[in-house]
């Protein structure tokens, strides 16, 4: 827990504009070739003082391994805000990250719940439409759809353009390069579901959640032409009827009307 852990000490860069932060990690995105480096995932959570923060881009892969932090470990690093307009963006010092604790796994959901229930919105069109009345309003969100309909599998190219090819192939200038270069999804996955909202026509929102592309890679390897049945298992039949589901969401930087899907919330129902 976060009062358990000390205050987090001043930035190291003792720059103006940086001061030091603690987070609980909660969302992490797969990694995708990067506009301007080589990749990047997105990742976001909650501050010790129960503020939401996107913290973006963090070259995950190149850090070194003790810089490495899981979903659900608390952090200590140095930011700054971003020229990205969503205001819970931060951009960060990947050297200052120091990774402080997990919450302990006997109490794995109970423990997360203290820190992310505070953060529920009562549905996707009440963050959408907070969003359209002010500009701003929170770009992250966390609520629990009123019905899943199902897990949309669309195919896509299983190759990198050359241009995400080229950027993913340069040398690194800080940290180290990964054993194995970023493998290409060739699937989309999107949740179809609706609202807890009466005027809810229902959506349909791409899922970029790191869990998801690491489970369709193992399954692929562990399961061969198997790997759908398992999956939907997983995330489309036990989202729906085993797990009390809810979604993180956020909005994307280059369209900030549109939502995706950040990261999955699913313990068993009390």
């Amino acid at each position: 827990m976060a009062s358990e852990q000390p205050t987090a000490r001043p930035a190291k860069s003792g720059q103006i504009g940086w001061e030091r932060k603690r987070v609980l990690i909660a969302v992490r995105t797969y990694p995708t070739p990067a506009q301007n480096g080589i990749e990047v995932s997105c990742t976001a959570g909650v501050t010790d003082n129960g503020q939401w923060i996107r913290l973006f881009p963090i070259p995950y892969r190149f850090l070194d391994s003790d810089r490495r932090f899981s979903k659900w470990q608390w952090i200590d690093v140095d930011v700054q805000h971003s020229n990205d307009p969503r205001p819970e963006s931060y951009r960060i010092d990947p050297e200052s990250i120091e990774v402080i604790s997990a919450i302990p796994p006997k109490r794995t959901w109970d423990g997360r719940k203290k820190f992310i229930e505070p953060m529920r919105s009562g549905s996707l069109c009440e963050l959408q439409q907070a969003q359209r009345h002010d500009k701003t309003a929170s770009t992250l969100g966390f609520f629990r759809p009123k019905i899943i309909h199902r897990l949309k599998l669309d195919a896509e190219s299983s190759e990198w353009t050359a241009g995400q090819l080229s950027r993913l192939r340069q040398l690194p200038l800080f940290g180290n390069a990964p054993m194995s270069e970023l493998e290409k999804l060739p699937y989309k996955f999107s949740y179809e579901f609706e609202c807890d909202d009466a005027s809810c026509s229902g959506h349909v929102l791409s899922c970029t959640d790191w869990e998801m592309g690491q489970a369709y890679r193992r399954f692929g390897w562990r399961y061969k032409s198997g790997w759908e049945a398992k999956f939907r298992q997983k995330f489309e039949q036990e989202m729906i009827d085993r797990f009390d589901t809810s979604f993180f969401v956020g909005t994307m930087r280059a369209h900030p009307n549109s939502w995706i899907i950040v990261g999955l919330w699913y313990p068993l129902p009390i």
